[in-house]
């Protein structure tokens, strides 16, 4: 027997478990999260959010809000990243962490980097989740659970007093981190490297102004007191240490305390009468000031076992170098937010849940070679060079290949460069459009729903959305061109690979699903049968009456 039941159970209250929640809960999925600790944990984490991961959030309404609460105290272009010894010490490189971003100008994509720290992030992420209908759960964690072909039933327990609910659930979604329970139940082994290094954090406070020598430090590289050692700023006079330590060797955490802590960081600064004036509590209501974790390269065999899907660090975890790891975890919740909400609500069939791991691996693959050949290159001598892909393709140009696509390349590359996005599995390119309202990018028309793109010539198009609405699955066009959206750089068609009569059907996570290079004689019956087919569905006919060719 059960004590509730719930669409979807999140386990994992973390920035991808949030956003998982959010971006479903915004559907009007009433979706449950546990998470185990008390609050979202006082530690930054990941400390900036690349620009596609930015892109995501302005499509549900927060793009103002996280730009309020950036966390560094200068713009990133101002910033230098080093290598040396220790701050003290001459560098062994220094580069302005602008440059770890090429290419990523006002014609690729209208967001830039936030630099906004995690636990900010989650706990607006929290706030929305909420405010859209989403239940959260602290102090609770998943004991166990069982999935068959219909659901997933989880025991819960309440961490403060031990009671224990059972929870039927539809789907569960496990964003429960690098040492996933739920991974480990379902024996998903993973691939990579595994585990590079054991790292410990805190946050503590103390004038480095002397060290510093001027500079405007965002990131710094030490071989003092071990190499692998990172100091980061966080605010004022606050910082963020990491140094490595090693378990097997017998070094574990527990040998930390807060004078070792302190003379490691004095180490690192090169200043030996360092005074450090604070070590801060960063997980609340525990005293805890000490972290620990792992950096690794990993990711999952496979990302779904029935009806339990993996997000996350759960399902791959990645190296914290160019800024990869949160983003691509919050890029699987909007992956797989949009297509659970369809299934739950009837819109699309089951088959469309098979996309996610179709589409969202090889990208987890992609990322996780990149950030290990990103930190391999900044903790060696300074003479790498990480070629294998840009950095701009890593981040906007990777390429989605699934059944929630059609006609997507199937021998093409695994990304692409950002000026040559367009087709079928794609992120439907930025362009700058002008309304009534003002200049907006294009990518602000993608929010949540089905859209079809098309120009002037190509007003059939339109009007085959709006039958298809009327028939009862909701699509909206944007007419390029029109009054409402004037292309002030004259980049349609070609940006989109189509002729001024064509068309492209953007889904709701913003990448191009299907594409019409030209006119067609029947647009009605070919935008139904596209979606039917992306949607695993049998869509009902659309009126045809009238709609010119």
């Amino acid at each position: 027997m059960t004590d509730e039941s719930r669409p979807v159970l999140i386990v994992g209250g973390a920035v991808v478990g949030l956003s998982a929640a959010l971006f479903m809960a915004r559907r009007g999925i009433p979706v449950l999260l546990v998470e185990r600790h008390p609050s979202v944990l006082r530690h930054p984490r990941a400390r900036v959010i690349n620009p596609r991961t930015v892109e995501v959030l302005r499509s549900v309404g927060l793009g103002d809000r996280i730009f309020a609460l950036r966390s560094l105290t200068s713009d990133l272009a101002e910033k230098t990243m080093v290598r040396a010894a220790h701050l003290s010490a001459p560098e062994i490189f220094a580069v302005p962490m602008a440059e770890e971003a090429p290419g990523l100008d006002a014609e690729v994509t209208p967001a830039d980097w936030c630099s906004i720290d995690q636990d900010k992030l989650e706990e607006v992420l929290a706030e929305e989740a909420v405010a859209a209908g989403a239940e959260i759960r602290f102090e609770t964690e998943l004991v166990s659970f069982e999935s068959d072909s219909d659901g997933v039933t989880a025991v819960l327990r309440d961490v403060r007093s031990g009671a224990e609910r059972t929870v039927r659930a539809d789907y569960l979604v496990a964003a429960d981190g690098r040492a996933s329970a739920v991974r480990e139940a379902l024996q998903i082994g993973s691939s990579g490297p595994g585990t590079l290094v054991h790292q410990l954090s805190i946050v503590f406070k103390a004038d480095l102004s002397a060290p510093l020598r001027g500079r405007d430090l965002g990131l710094g590289y030490f071989d003092e007191p071990t190499p692998g050692t990172m100091l980061m700023p966080l605010d004022g006079d606050r910082w963020v240490f990491y140094t490595p330590y090693d378990p097997d060797a017998g070094d574990g955490l527990d040998a930390w305390d807060e004078q070792r802590c302190v003379d490691a960081v004095r180490a690192a600064v090169g200043v030996p009468d360092l005074t450090v004036e604070e070590i801060d509590v960063q997980i609340p209501a525990t005293g805890t000031k000490i972290l620990g974790f792992e950096i690794a390269a990993a990711v999952a065999g496979r990302l779904r076992s029935g009806r339990v899907f993996l997000a996350g660090d759960a399902a791959h975890a990645v190296p914290p170098t160019g800024a990869l790891g949160a983003s691509t975890g919050i890029q699987d919740a909007h992956n797989l937010a949009w297509k659970l909400a369809a299934v739950v609500s009837g819109a699309a069939g089951p088959e469309l849940l098979d996309s996610y791991e179709a589409e969202r691996l090889p990208v987890a693959r992609l990322t996780a070679d990149y950030a290990l050949r990103e930190m391999q290159e900044r903790s060696g001598p300074g003479d790498e060079a990480n070629d294998a892909i840009s950095y701009a393709a890593m981040i906007l140009g990777y390429v989605y290949r699934s059944g929630a696509v059609l006609g997507a390349d199937p021998d093409g590359p695994g990304a692409l460069s950002p000026d040559r996005l367009g087709a079928p599995g794609t992120r439907a390119p930025h362009l700058w459009i002008q309304g009534t309202t003002g200049k907006r990018s294009l990518l602000d028309s993608f929010d949540g729903g089905w859209v079809v793109v098309t120009g002037t010539a190509g007003r059939p198009w339109a009007e085959a959305a709006a039958r298809v609405t009327d028939a009862g699955f909701p699509v909206r066009a944007v007419v390029i061109g029109s009054a409402e959206a004037v292309d002030l750089d004259q980049r349609w068609p070609a940006a989109y690979g189509v002729e001024p009569g064509g068309a492209v059907l953007v889904r709701p996570d913003g990448f191009v699903a299907w594409r019409s290079a030209e006119p067609v004689a029947d647009p009605v019956s070919a935008l139904t049968d596209a979606l039917s087919a992306l949607l695993h569905v049998s869509l009902p006919a659309a009126s045809t009456d009238s709609v010119p060719a």
